[in-house]
């Protein structure tokens, strides 16, 4: 999904005066998915703090118009977005000086990135949890080889679970509804 994405933006040229906080010099050299297995790992993501990153690109689109994932924001706004939903989600979670050092940036430089994102969704961090329902569902729905499956459970929170279709595709480089600018829409 992410790395749709990257591509289809990095074909939009970017215009003067659009640059943000998240924007790199140049493209890293680690791929998304690299980078991603390396927050996940590293930073112990869990599965509502990887749903809320992507919600986090829909509501950052959606409040900084000048802000979109390319090659030269992705890395950042997901060390950025780690850090945001673990603390926002998480009872326990690690230092800045962890993050940064995971993410390959300088902690002074995670802080005021932190500080930007922050202000950009005016300080609204948690989503609703039928909201990261509504994004899972998307993003199995779009990954090839998964299907939601109800389990008999009566717990609401328990009660789907992605299920591979026999297809070992893993589906983490689609799926989603982002639309940032339009991009890509469910359905």
């Amino acid at each position: 999904m992410l790395t749709e994405l990257v591509r289809f933006n990095d074909s939009i040229p970017l215009k003067d005066g659009r640059l943000t906080r998240f924007h790199s010099r140049a493209p890293p050299g680690i791929s998304i998915k690299d980078y991603l297995q390396r927050l996940t790992t590293h930073a112990t993501l869990s599965p509502p703090i990887l749903l809320s990153m992507v919600y986090y690109i829909d509501k950052l689109c959606a409040l900084y118009p000048a802000f979109t994932i390319s090659s030269l924001t992705v890395h950042r706004f997901l060390i950025t977005s780690a850090t945001v939903a673990s603390k926002g989600l998480s009872d326990s979670f690690w230092t800045n000086s962890l993050y940064a050092r995971v993410g390959g940036v300088s902690l002074k430089e995670l802080a005021l990135l932190e500080l930007e994102f922050l202000w950009r969704v005016e300080w609204r961090i948690v989503p609703r949890p039928e909201t990261l329902r509504d994004y899972y569902r998307s993003l199995v729905e779009r990954s090839e080889g998964y299907r939601i499956q109800r389990d008999g459970g009566g717990s609401r929170a328990g009660s789907e679970k992605a299920r591979s279709s026999g297809s070992e595709s893993g589906g983490s480089e689609s799926g989603g509804s982002l639309g940032c600018d339009g991009v890509m829409d469910r359905g």
